[in-house]
């Protein structure tokens, strides 16, 4: 199993295989446009200007589900993110990323890479998960992890 056997409705309603992203390094993020997190979207947005062209593709996904940090809709989340932060990477519809109605891919990106003390849990807006060309989840970082700091991870999976 890997990620490219999900699909995911994009942030403009369109349903979308991971599939199309096979042979590029994932940094996969659920993302909130009202967090304390949210200024990571600036290095977020300057990971995918430097490494895009070697072949990192970052993927979005809004979350509501921690302390209503995300309440606006799809439009408005898009709108708030180019204008604020000129996001261009790609963003996907809202999902639950924990409990019964969690999204699928974060249900397998959970169970693939566990985080602290083994948790599967999600626990806040901003955790990313680092997948390789082959579609394998390598690495889960915290919402503490700022993007710029996973620079080396990202490198050493494109050169793979």
């Amino acid at each position: 199993m890997s990620v490219y056997e999900f699909k995911a409705k994009t942030i403009m309603g369109e349903e979308k295989s991971l599939s199309e992203y096979e042979g590029k390094v994932l940094l996969i993020v659920n993302t909130a446009s009202k967090c304390g997190f949210t200024p990571q979207f600036k290095e977020l947005q300057a990971l995918y200007e430097e490494y895009n062209d070697s072949g990192l593709e970052i993927l979005g996904f809004p979350c509501n589900q921690f302390a209503s940090q995300d309440p606006g809709n799809e439009q408005e989340i898009q709108e708030f993110c180019q204008l604020n932060y000129g996001v261009s990477f790609p963003m996907f519809a809202k999902v639950d990323v924990k409990g019964d109605q969690a999204h699928p891919l974060f249900q397998y990106l959970a169970k693939e890479a566990p985080g602290l003390l083994g948790s599967k849990a999600i626990k806040w807006n901003f955790t990313k998960f680092l997948v390789d060309t082959r579609g394998n989840v390598v690495s889960r970082h915290s919402p503490q992890t700022s993007p710029k700091d996973m620079k080396k991870d990202i490198e050493s999976l494109i050169a793979q």
